[in-house]
C-alpha cells in the first residue's frame, strides 16, 4: 500500500507558519496512519520537505507539542528526529551512520538493497524499459511464475503499480461480475488511498475532515483474538457477521464483496480459528458476494507456512491483491483472479504495470524467496519469536497478548493484563525505548497500543535474540517508571535534578544521585556510539559483516517443530 503524497508548498515562511498553526493546533501535519520512526516535526528552522511525512505506521519520532513540554512530560525515553539514509538487508542507517535493526519494513521483503534485486533492476533498465502493451519474455516469465504459486481457478494476472491500484482494480472486477456496489470490510481496516478505497478503509475516515461515509460501505468488528477466547464467543461473532449481511440484504441492497486481510494485520494482527473465517466466507458467497483477499501484508511467504496468507484458512478467494512485497521497495502490485471473473471487466490498460523493469525485479524477488529458503526461515524464526514473546507476556504485566506467525507479529500493550485496557502511552514508551536501543518497530491498532513487527524475511535468529533481550529491558524500564512516576513534581525535588534530566522529562521518585549516575553512563554509551560511527569504518564494513552474518549457520532449537 503506497503512501499518499502531500503537494509541494510554495508559499513564504510566514504563510507556512500560518498554515502549520491552522492544521490541528499542534504545529505539525499529522498524515501518518500508524506510528513509525520518521520525523513529524515541523518548525520554521526545518526544511519544507519534512511536511511530507506520510506513512502507513506510526513511528518513534516526537511531535512538536511533545517537545515543547519536556519539562513536565512523563516520557521515559528520549524522542528525537530520525532520518534514514541507507539500508542493507535487515538494517538501516541514519545520517550519522548509526545502525538500526529494522523490524518494520515489510516493504523490503527480501532485505534492503538486496544485491540480486539491485542488479536485476540495473540490467533491465539499461536494456529496455517501456510501457506495457508490448510482449516480452520477462513479462511472460513473471506472470507464469506468479500464477503458478496460486491454486485454481486463480489463473489470470493483472500487473499494476501499487497495492492501492490493485485493490481499486479488484473492486472494479467484483462490481462488474456481481452487478452490485455494497462492500463489507473490517473496522480499522486500511486498503489504500484511492477515492473508493478510502471509503472502505475505516481507519482513514477519522483522518479525513468532514468525511461522510457512503451508504454502500459496511463494516464488521475485527475478530479480536485477545478478547474472544471461547467457542461461544466465536459462535456469537459468526452470528453477528451473518446478521450484518442479512440486514444489508433485507434493506433491499445487494452485496458486492467482502474485502479483508487474511490475518487482519493493520487492525493489530488477528488470526481467528479456521472455522470462523470459513464460516464468514460461506456466508458471503451464499448471499451472492465475492471474496477479496488483500495480501499486501501477508503475501509471498511471510507467514512461513504458506506462500499466501489465505491458505492458512483452507479457502480460495475469488480475487487476491498484492502490492509492496512484490518489488522489494519498487512500486509494484498485482491482481489475480479467475478467467470467469476477468471476462466481465472488458478493456484494461496500465502504462507502467508489468513493464520489463518491474517484471525483472519481481522475478528476482521470487527467486530469492525460493533460493534463500526465506519462507522456511520465516517459519523457524517465527516459532522462536512466538515462544519468547509468550514468555515475556507471562513476565510483564503491561504486555497483555502476543499474536503472530512467521515474520508478522503483534504485541498488545495494556494498562494491566487483568484489565486488558489498551495503553497507547505505554506502547509509545516501548516503541521509543526500542528505538533508543537501535531497534525500530511500529504501532498500529485502533487505540494505537499494538506493537507491530514485520521485518524483512532475512531477519535471523541473532536478530531475534537481540529483539527479545532488548524488549525485555524496555518493558522492565516502562513498568518501573510507571510504578514510580509521580504526576506532581515539587520545586524542592526538582532542584536535585540536572537541567539535562529535566529536558528529557526523566523526573520521578527515584534517588537523584542514582539517576545522575545512570545518565552519565548512558551519556558515555551514546557518545561511544556516535564516535564509533563517525569515522565511517562501520559504513565500509556493512556489506562484509552482513554477508558473513547471513552465511553463518545458526542453531535453531525449533527446527524439528514442523
Amino acid at each position: 500500500m503506497e503512501r499518499s503524497e502531500v503537494s509541494s508548498f510554495e508559499f513564504s515562511l510566514p504563510r507556512l507558519e500560518t498554515y502549520l498553526e491552522n492544521i490541528d493546533g499542534q504545529g505539525y501535519v499529522n498524515c501518518n496512519l500508524h506510528e513509525i520512526p520518521s520525523s513529524n516535526i515541523i518548525s520554521r528552522f526545518q526544511e519544507i520537505e519534512n511536511i511530507n511525512q506520510c506513512s502507513l505506521h506510526e513511528i518513534p519520532v516526537p511531535k512538536v507539542n511533545a517537545l515543547s513540554s519536556t519539562r513536565i512530560t512523563s516520557h521515559v525515553f528520549e524522542r528525537s528526529p530520525l532520518k534514514l539514509v541507507s539500508g542493507m538487508k535487515q538494517y538501516v542507517y541514519d545520517e550519522n551512520d548509526v545502525e538500526y535493526l529494522d523490524c518494520i519494513n515489510g516493504t523490503a521483503h527480501v532485505g534492503h538493497c538486496h544485491p540480486q534485486v539491485v542488479s536485476a533492476a540495473q540490467n533491465q533498465m539499461s536494456t529496455l524499459s517501456t510501457a506495457q502493451g508490448f510482449v516480452s519474455n520477462v513479462l511472460n516469465k513473471y506472470v507464469k511464475e506468479l500464477v503458478s504459486s496460486l491454486p485454481e481457478p486463480l489463473s489470470v494476472c493483472y500487473l499494476v503499480n501499487s497495492g492501492s491500484e490493485a485493490n481499486d482494480l479488484a473492486l472494479r472486477l467484483s462490481q462488474q461480475f456481481t452487478g452490485a456496489r455494497d462492500i463489507i470490510s473490517m473496522e480499522d481496516s486500511y486498503h489504500g488511498n484511492l477515492g473508493v478505497l478510502v471509503d472502505i478503509s475505516f481507519k482513514m475516515h477519522e483522518k479525513v475532515p468532514n468525511y461522510k461515509k457512503p451508504e454502500w460501505c459496511h463494516s464488521m468488528p475485527i475478530p479480536d483474538t485477545y478478547r474472544r477466547t471461547t467457542q461461544e464467543d466465536w459462535d456469537q461473532y459468526i452470528k453477528e457477521f451473518e446478521d450484518k449481511l442479512d440486514s444489508l440484504v433485507d434493506s433491499g441492497r445487494k452485496l458486492n464483496a467482502f474485502m479483508f486481510e487474511p490475518h487482519f494485520v493493520i487492525p493489530g494482527l488477528h488470526t481467528p480459528p479456521v472455522s470462523v473465517v470459513k464460516a464468514m466466507v460461506k456466508a458471503v458467497r451464499q448471499r451472492g458476494g465475492l471474496i477479496i483477499a488483500d495480501e499486501v501484508q501477508t503475501g509471498l511467504g511471510r507467514t512461513g507456512d504458506f506462500m499466501w496468507g489465505f491458505m492458512t484458512y483452507e479457502i480460495v478467494p475469488d480475487i487476491i491483491t498484492v502490492g509492496k512485497p512484490l518489488g522489494n521497495g519498487y512500486p509494484m502490485g498485482a491482481v489475480l483472479t479467475s478467467a470467469e471473473i476477468s471476462s466481465k471487466l472488458g478493456a484494461y490498460f496500465s502504462t507502467f504495470g508489468g513493464n520489463p523493469v518491474s517484471c525483472a525485479i519481481g522475478i528476482s524477488v521470487l527467486e530469492i524467496v525460493k533460493n534463500e529458503k526465506l519462507m522456511s526461515s520465516a517459519r523457524m524464526v517465527g516459532k522462536y519469536l512466538t515462544s519468547e514473546f509468550d514468555k515475556l507476556v507471562e513476565k510483564h504485566d503491561v504486555l497483555g497478548h502476543h499474536r503472530g506467525l512467521g515474520l508478522v507479529h503483534s504485541l498488545e500493550i495494556v494498562k494491566t493484563s487483568t484489565s486488558k485496557l489498551p495503553s497507547n502511552e505505554f506502547a509509545s514508551e516501548v516503541m521509543y525505548g526500542l528505538r533508543k536501543k537501535q531497534i525500530l518497530v511500529a504501532i498500529t491498532g485502533f487505540y494505537k497500543n499494538i506493537i507491530l513487527i514485520t521485518p524483512p524475511l532475512c531477519f535471523n535468529m541473532e536478530n531475534c535474540r537481540r529483539l527479545i533481550t532488548t524488549l525485555d529491558e524496555v518493558l522492565t524500564a516502562v513498568e518501573r517508571k510507571a510504578s514510580a512516576q509521580s504526576v506532581i513534581v515539587y520545586r524542592e525535588s526538582m532542584e536535585s535534578y540536572s537541567r539535562a534530566q529535566l529536558k528529557r522529562g526523566i523526573i520521578g521518585t527515584e534517588d537523584p544521585s542514582a539517576s545522575s549516575a545512570g545518565d552519565a553512563q548512558n551519556g558515555d554509551q551514546d557518545g561511544g556510539e556516535s564516535s564509533g560511527s563517525a569515522d565511517g569504518s562501520g559504513h565500509q564494513n556493512k556489506r562484509a559483516r552482513l554477508e558473513s552474518e547471513n552465511d553463518a549457520e545458526e542453531s535453531n532449537p525449533y527446527e524439528d517443530m514442523d
